[in-house]
């Protein structure tokens, strides 16, 4: 096995360069660090406290707390929602606490990733038959395809219950909203 020590290696057509043939493995040292796959961009917000919801009615998850946003995406004073910079796949996920602020059983809860003002993901509980519903934590995910600066993604709950008040925990990052871009 030869070593080849250069600086840079440039395609000859300068369009692509092929590292390998078909069959072959290509490794990586030991304490290299690549930067192919960096998934970048990403975010990751929370809430800072939190925050009340109507029985029965979708509500937007207000996420006014953000942890790392490396494109700077996510508007967490307004619109509350992510709009990547870049176009590609991304993985997002999404956590919401849900806790019970009287003494109404919650019934049914839902927790939903919407693109573009619509549901792509969603994930929910139902204990109606159980008789349990006091606290809940619903966690989804997904991965969808972004065109970059259009494109805007957003986190809704929905909670139905026989009556009281209920409230999305944001303390302790109990409810949180994040993503990453994994491929072009």
């Amino acid at each position: 096995m030869a070593t080849l020590f250069v600086d840079k290696v440039d395609p000859q057509s300068g369009t692509s360069l092929e590292i390998g043939s078909s069959g072959d493995t290509v490794s990586i040292g030991s304490g290299v660090t690549q930067t192919i796959a960096v998934n970048t961009p990403n975010f990751h917000v929370t809430r800072s406290g939190d925050q009340s919801i109507s029985n029965n009615t979708a509500t937007k998850i207000e996420f006014n707390a953000e942890t790392y946003d490396t494109a700077n995406a996510f508007d967490s004073s307004t619109n509350y929602r992510y709009t990547p910079q870049t176009s590609g796949k991304y993985f997002l996920y999404a956590h919401v606490y849900i806790a019970n602020g009287s003494s109404a059983t919650m019934e049914e809860y839902t927790v939903n990733i919407y693109k573009n003002g619509a549901k792509i993901a969603g994930n929910s509980l139902d204990h109606r038959s159980s008789g349990l519903g006091y606290n809940f934590m619903v966690p989804v995910s997904t991965v969808v395809e972004s065109n970059g600066s259009s494109d805007y993604y957003e986190v809704y709950a929905n909670v139905n219950w026989g009556g009281g008040s209920q409230n999305i925990k944001g303390a302790a990052n109990q409810t949180f909203f994040g993503g990453y871009k994994i491929i072009e």
